[in-house]
């Protein structure tokens, strides 16, 4: 007995240890990295560890330069959440694909993460070298295809105070250019000399095939000259100013593969297609509605590349109302994630079976270079009657049975005295009636109208000339699509021509607008389609809904060296 309890014990205790062990993350401050510049591990706890960490394993591959431990505390949603934080700052020792190994916290420890490290900065290509100060810029890939994300990396170099400082954006003709998340700092040696290091990130997508240059940056910052100090304490310090140009990159844009035949071309790192259900699919019934939601994330690719997901034709007694498409973006370090999102609302008008065909997206994966499908199966909704009509079978029959049964009580002496009260009433409601009328009609002759809120004209203009785009492209009448273009660009953008409307708008209706005008002045033009020119104006509209306070801190990170 008592070698069982022993047993019992020692089994409890390490089950106690597994189910409650603390949960430990690790991650990076920015990922890859050279093998020249300093970078954070970050390691997460939300509870205090068994113990403290042992870093030792840490330097097989890195170099230890600073480490410290941070905590927090909050309430969030009622719940206490308590946080334990351990930054280490390291420089890795080689380049190639190493391993952050496992740390660890007493019986706790923290997963292993890999880590791409790249050679040093002294042998890129694309810096343009000063003692004090430079520019290098680099992209992940010099043939790319069309459409496809290209992410451009800019990294200044400094070892100088700046007291202001203004860097231009990257420039490509017929692309599409998104800066990414916040820009983040370091340190790095070149050559045994220390640098501060801001790194930029920017998303680019060329929308024409062959070669395409993107042009220099330029930096134009004040430097703070070095051993002239002014005697004045109310003179500004002494500064000269610095012009930086980067090299430029010349990207080979590919073309569509010939293999890729689906009529809408989407290239991307990963997609992914979901949908969910408002309520159960094989309890569905007549006139009751059921909400289908359509979810599809693409990595490397924007809102507008993403194809319409709900095109499937279905029974005509399976009635379907679709929502506006939400679109929605976001911008990390490692690329922008695009995501749509569309809700269809299904009423059946009888019972029966009905299939929903299976949805497709074809897309080229730009990671393992194939092409790939993104898929829902076919399903089928099982409707059953609604149960209204059956209760309302059940109802009437029963209550007439009830009244059936309820005796009749003579009521011979009563007559003329109800007729009285009858009489009374009737009486008292004409009254009544015609007081209200009275007051009604007299309050409505002296009373002042007040209209009600109106929408704003210029919205309710530019809506009309959207309703009017609309109406053009869906009967392909290309002259009425122009004059309703026109008549959007005066009053959105101070425009009157089509020329002139197109540079203000995402690439893909650009090119649109451009057809349709090359399709005015052209002879012997095949008939216009404007159905591809509303969508990419739709899509334009969303996304300069995204993006419209997200414009101004392009330049605010530099202004603070």
């Amino acid at each position: 007995m008592p070698l069982f309890i022993l047993f019992l014990s020692l089994w409890l205790a390490g089950f106690s240890t597994n189910v409650f062990a603390t949960d430990i993350t690790v991650s990076l401050d920015r990922s890859p990295v050279s093998v020249d510049e300093s970078f954070q591990i970050i390691f997460t706890a939300s509870e205090s560890p068994d113990a403290d960490p042992d870093f030792s394993p840490l330097e097989q591959d890195f170099t230890i330069q600073n480490q410290s431990q941070s905590s927090r505390t909050e309430f969030v949603n009622g719940k206490l959440n308590h946080m334990i934080q351990w930054i280490i700052t390291v420089m890795a020792n080689d380049s190639g694909n190493l391993i952050i190994p496992m740390i660890k916290f007493g019986g706790d420890s923290s997963p292993a993460l890999k880590i791409m490290v790249s050679p040093g900065v002294a042998a890129n290509k694309n810096a343009v070298r000063d003692d004090d100060l430079y520019l290098e810029v680099t992209t992940n890939t010099e043939k790319p295809l069309i459409q496809s994300q290209v992410l451009y990396t800019m990294k200044l170099y400094r070892r100088v105070d700046l007291a202001k400082a203004n860097l231009s954006e990257p420039e490509l003709n017929d692309a599409v250019i998104e800066k990414l998340a916040d820009d983040t700092n370091y340190s790095t040696q070149v050559n045994g000399v220390t640098y501060v290091v801001i790194e930029r990130k920017y998303a680019i997508f060329p929308q024409k095939s062959g070669e395409a240059t993107i042009k220099p940056l330029v930096l134009t910052a004040d430097i703070v000259a070095r051993g002239r100090q002014n005697n004045s304490f109310f003179n500004s310090q002494v500064t000269q100013r610095r012009i930086v140009k980067s090299n430029p990159i010349t990207l080979n844009v590919q073309p569509i593969p010939e293999t890729f035949t689906d009529s809408h071309w989407l290239t991307a790192e990963q997609v992914e297609l979901a949908q969910t259900w408002s309520s159960d699919t094989a309890q569905m019934k007549v006139g009751e509605p059921l909400t289908r939601t359509l979810k599809l994330l693409a990595r490397g690719s924007t809102v507008g590349q993403i194809p319409e997901l709900n095109n499937v034709k279905i029974d005509p007694q399976l009635k379907a109302y679709n929502d506006q498409p939400v679109l929605h973006e976001d911008k990390t370090v490692a690329g922008i994630v695009a995501n749509r999102e569309e809700k269809i609302a299904f009423i059946p008008a009888k019972a029966g079976n009905y299939t929903l065909p299976a949805i497709q997206i074809s897309w080229f994966n730009t990671q393992s270079q194939k092409i790939e499908i993104a898929a829902l199966p076919e399903m089928t909704l099982n409707v059953v009657a609604g149960e209204d009509t059956a209760q309302a079978k059940t109802f009437v029959p029963a209550a007439i049975e009830e009244q059936k049964q309820v005796p009749i009580i003579p009521i011979l002496e009563t007559k003329t005295e109800n007729l009285i009260w009858q009489s009374i009433a009737i009486f008292s409601t004409l009254g009544w009636l015609i007081t209200l009328g009275f007051v009604f009609f007299k309050h409505k002759s002296t009373s002042k109208i007040v209209p009600e809120p109106l929408e704003n004209p210029a919205e309710i203009s530019l809506k009309s000339c959207v309703k009017q785009l609309k109406k053009a492209c869906e009967s392909n009448d290309a002259n009425a699509a122009k004059s309703a273009l026109m008549e959007w660009g005066r009053k959105q953008l101070d425009e009157s021509s089509l020329g002139t409307i197109a540079p203000h708008c995402e690439a893909r209706l650009r090119d649109e607008i451009l057809k349709l005008n090359t399709f005015l002045y052209a002879k012997n033009a095949e008939p216009w389609q404007g159905k591809e020119l509303f969508k990419t104006f739709s899509e334009n509209n969303a996304r300069a809904k995204l993006t419209t306070h997200a414009k101004n801190d392009a330049l605010k990170p530099l202004y603070k060296l």
